[in-house]
Formats: structure tokens, C-alpha cells, sequence
């Protein structure tokens, strides 16, 4: 009964089509509404391209089985083909008594709790706490398998969370050899997928497959020219200088034990060290291995290379992967930046009573039986009476004015650095010198060292002042160098002015007499000498 199931497929379609025109006229007002609703939305779309496939089978026919049925009707006496079918119908559920008959007209509306349907909806295990349907990042298992990694340096949640997607030194003081190992491989490989994850359960109607192909192009065009950072080719020094490139670009970069070093003589000392020597060496055995397994293929150390430069690519791959979907994300990791210093702030008390508050706004965005429609009608009917425009609480109702007055919101701040954004109250006005929008402003006048421009506000006076850091940073550098330094006869090193007072001191007490010793004692007493 291959026409009966084509039109089926053609009133499925409509149904589905129907259902995501309801879903899309709907404002859900929280979060978790609005990701219920794509995500029912996004199930419409793939049942609607299941459906369309099985529909456009039928139509091409390829079996000539629909060609055949379409001649049983036209043909011969249309009451035995009418028999016929409806004797096997009834021969169906002769067999299948209790088989359920499908109900498109209500399949895909939205139905209350009273209905069958359960108040809890599917996002509600799609999210952790921490992540708040999709609000903030949850990177505290990822952040404890970095700490057990090799080779890294202790940070805390933020400063991860500002650094996971940085992969080169000095940012990253992992080495390059100890990233081959298995545990980086999986620590990349886990932080990845939870970013894809994390990108798909939070939009679930964009087109995340083509983003991830582009992903996938990136990264195959960078990796034919060696460009992927921290992962080009190695090459043997021409000398023993040292690029300044990499690194903070302002001291020396040792390639081979890939560290930085301010200072030139402390440089140089370190070349002789046995930790140097052992790190060059094996820096030229890995380039010339690659380069062995470039020009001959059939090598014997080719096959070794090959697997070593094939890992290399999978673990470059995940870190180019990681850097893209981190800059997508970029609102949410900003958001959990400021949302896990606002909790670091929050005593226990105040960190339960947002949690209560968060869920019993999930609880009111609920959806309500059919013997509660009058009364949320008649609550979304009724306006608050918000005369002075007061800030709204986590209920949606104004604030006490009492409460107003005492955090001064009523008093604007205005930032010139921050696009002249303003900023209601001292509190906020206060906090905002922490936030990306401050810092990214003072990033773009090129400004790098924050912390010392809190409560600079123009552009001028904070231009104005890292004109004179950077005026005394130099002058204090260029008098540091111009320092003349004495050595005595024992090996002291000192400057010139205390050595001149060392020596006018040695001739007074033991180059004089008693006499001529009390004699300029007296006139340098008298301001004579």
C-alpha cells in the first residue's frame, strides 16, 4: 500500500511544518524555554529530511512496485482491489490487536503536563549546574587534568580559563616532546569534544557540521606550509644567536630548551650547561630526522618519522580546533570569567540563595497544567507598577528604593575608554575596571599593564600616563646601564661614587696622622671641607 504510506509522509510533513510555525511565533522569556524550543525545533528538521527521503524513494520508484499498484486501481473491477486491501487490513490487526494508531494532529503540538507530557523537558540533563543551561562554561574536570599533566605550571580556574586555548610558550610551558605523550593526547582530545558538545547542546539550529568542515580546511591549509603554530619543522641554528621573536618578544628566545631569558649574560652562561647541550641535541636529531624523512621516503628512520610526524599532526589538529571553537564561544568563556569571580566574592550563604533563586525561576518558566491557564494569564496580563524605573530583581518585580538609594544607583558613571558606556551605581562602576569591555578598550590604545590605570577613565589621561611609565621605564633602564662600576683590591665591585667615598674614607683613617685626622674632622665639622 505504497499510496496510502505516500500520503502519510505528505500530511507528516505538513504536521511537522505546522509544529515548528507554532514553535517559532512563541517569546519564551527564559533561557531554558528557549533552548527546549530549538531543540524540539532542530528534532522537526531531521524528522522533515528523514521523511522527504523516504518520500522521494517512493517516488523514483525504483522497484516499479508503486508503477504496479497505481495499474491494480485502474484496472479490472476496483471493488476486488478495494477487498483485497481492506481484507489485509483487517488480517493486520487480527495480528497486532493493540497496535496504536498514530495521531498527527496531535503529534507535534505542544502539550501541558496535564496531557501526558512531563513538566521536566529534555534540556533539563543536558547542562551541569555550573553550566546554567548553556550561560557558562564548566571546565573544572579539564582544568584539574591539566594540572596532572607534564611539565605545567600551577594556575588557578581563572587564569585558565583565560589560557586553555593558548598552546605556545611562554603562555604554555609544556615542550613540544612532552606533548606527543599519550596523556596530552587525551587531555586535547577531552577538551575538544566537551567544546563541541558544549557548541552543539547551545545551538542547536545552526549549521555546525559546515562550521566544523571549515575548521578542517583551516587547518589542512596551515598545516601544508607549516604554519600551525608550534608545530613547523625544526631547523638547526645558523649561530649561537638566538631569535627574539618568540617568547614575550622582549628578551632572548632559546629554541632548544624553549624558555626566555632577559638577561644576555645569563643567556650565554646557559649554553654551556649540561641541561643546554642535552636539549640541542636532541632538537638536531628530531630535525634531522624530518628532514631524512622528507627527502627519502624509504629511509630508516622514515617509517619512525612518519608515525612521529603523524601524531604531531593529530595533536596540532585538536589544538587548531580548540583555539577556533574557543573564539566562537568567546561570549560564554567571557561570561564564566565574571561569573566565577562574582562567586569567589559570595559567601556561602549568598551562593544558596542565588542557587534557590535560579531554580525557582526555572520553576516558574515551567510549563503549568491546563488547570492553571487562568491564573498565569492573568499574572502575564498584569503590569508592575515600576513609577521611578527601579532595577528589576531576580522575580522580575522593582527593587526597594531604600535599596536603591543605598548602592547609589541612581548616580550614572561614564567611561570614555569603554565607548562611553555608563555605568549605574559605584558598585558597577567599580567592578567594570576588571571587565573584558575595559581592558579590551585599553588593549586597543595600546596599553598592556591594566592594573595601574584603575579609576582612569579618558582616553587622554590614560595615554597620557603610559606615555610616562614608559618615559621612566627607559630613563630608568638607560641609568642603570650607564652605572661606572669600581673593583678594589680585594674584588669588590661597586660603583664609582661609594668607591671615591671608600677611598676618601681609607685616607683619613689610615693614610693622616692623629693630628691632621682631628684637624679635618674639625673642618668638615665646620662645613670647611
Amino acid at each position: 500500500m505504497l499510496l496510502e504510506e505516500q500520503r502519510f509522509l505528505h500530511e507528516d510533513l505538513e504536521r511537522l511544518e505546522q509544529g515548528i510555525s507554532d514553535r517559532i511565533a512563541e517569546d519564551p522569556r527564559h533561557i531554558r524555554e528557549r533552548l527546549n524550543r530549538d531543540h524540539q525545533i532542530s528534532g522537526f528538521l531531521t524528522r522533515i529530511q528523514e521523511q522527504s527521503k523516504r518520500l522521494l524513494d517512493i517516488y523514483n520508484d525504483a522497484e516499479g512496485a508503486r508503477t504496479r499498484e497505481i495499474q491494480s486501481i485502474s484496472t479490472g473491477d476496483p471493488f476486488d482491489e478495494f477487498y483485497k486491501q481492506l481484507n489485509e487490513i483487517k488480517d493486520f490487526h487480527r495480528r497486532y490487536p493493540n497496535e496504536p494508531v498514530e495521531n498527527l494532529e496531535r503529534a507535534y503540538k505542544r502539550k501541558a503536563p496535564g496531557e501526558g507530557e512531563s513538566a521536566t523537558s529534555e534540556v533539563d540533563n543536558m547542562f551541569t549546574g555550573e553550566e546554567a543551561f548553556g550561560r557558562f562554561l564548566d571546565l573544572t574536570t579539564l582544568h584539574e587534568d591539566y594540572l596532572n599533566l607534564l611539565g605545567v605550571k600551577r594556575l588557578s580556574y581563572l587564569q585558565y580559563l583565560d589560557s586553555f586555548d593558548t598552546f605556545t610558550p611562554p603562555q604554555n610551558p609544556i615542550k613540544r616532546a612532552d606533548k606527543t605523550t599519550d596523556q596530552y593526547f587525551s587531555y586535547v582530545g577531552r577538551l575538544a569534544s566537551y567544546l563541541e558538545d558544549f557548541l552543539k547542546r547551545t545551538r542547536p539550529l545552526e549549521d555546525l557540521d559546515k562550521l566544523f568542515r571549515t575548521f578542517d580546511q583551516d587547518f589542512e591549509k596551515a598545516w601544508e606550509v607549516n604554519e600551525v603554530p608550534g608545530w613547523g619543522l625544526e631547523a638547526q641554528d645558523a649561530g649561537p644567536a638566538a631569535p627574539m621573536t618568540e617568547g614575550t618578544g622582549e628578551g632572548i628566545w632559546c629554541p632548544d630548551c624553549e624558555k626566555e631569558f632577559t638577561n644576555d649574560n645569563v643567556y650565554k652562561n646557559h649554553l654551556s650547561g649540561k641541561k643546554h647541550i642535552k636539549a640541542a641535541e636532541a632538537r638536531k636529531t628530531r630535525a634531522a630526522d624530518a628532514q631524512n624523512g622528507e627527502s627519502n621516503g624509504h629511509g630508516p628512520n622514515s617509517r619512525g618519522t612518519t608515525a612521529l610526524r603523524l601524531k604531531e599532526r593529530a595533536i596540532a589538529e585538536r589544538e587548531f580546533r580548540i583555539r577556533k571553537l574557543a573564539a566562537t564561544i568567546s561570549d560564554q568563556r567571557s561570561s564564566t570569567r565574571v561569573n566565577v569571580e562574582r562567586k569567589q566574592g559570595m559567601t556561602e550563604r549568598e551562593r544558596q540563595l542565588e542557587l534557590d533563586a535560579f531554580f525557582a525561576e526555572s520553576a516558574e518558566t515551567a510549563p503549568r497544567g491546563a488547570g492553571d491557564n487562568s491564573d498565569s494569564d492573568s499574572d502575564d496580563d498584569s503590569k508592575i507598577y515600576n513609577p521611578l524605573k527601579l532595577p528589576l530583581a531576580w522575580d522580575g518585580k522593582p527593587i526597594p528604593y531604600w535599596l536603591y538609594k543605598l548602592h547609589g544607583l541612581g548616580v550614572e558613571f561614564s567611561c570614555e575608554i569603554c565607548g562611553n558606556f555608563v555605568y549605574m551605581g559605584r558598585r558597577a562602576f567599580d567592578k567594570h575596571f576588571n571587565e573584558a569591555r575595559h581592558i579590551y578598550g585599553l588593549k586597543c590604545l595600546g596599553i598592556t599593564n591594566t592594573t595601574l590605570f584603575r579609576e582612569i577613565t579618558g582616553i587622554e589621561d590614560a595615554l597620557k600616563l603610559w606615555d610616562k611609565i614608559q618615559r621612566d621605564k627607559k630613563k630608568e633602564k638607560t641609568g642603570t646601564e650607564n652605572v661606572v662600576q669600581m673593583e678594589d683590591a680585594d674584588g669588590n665591585v661597586m660603583p664609582e661614587k661609594v668607591y671615591y667615598e671608600y677611598v676618601v674614607l681609607y685616607f683619613h683613617f689610615f693614610c693622616l696622622s692623629g693630628a691632621d685626622h682631628v684637624y679635618l674632622c674639625s673642618l668638615q665639622k665646620q662645613g670647611l671641607l
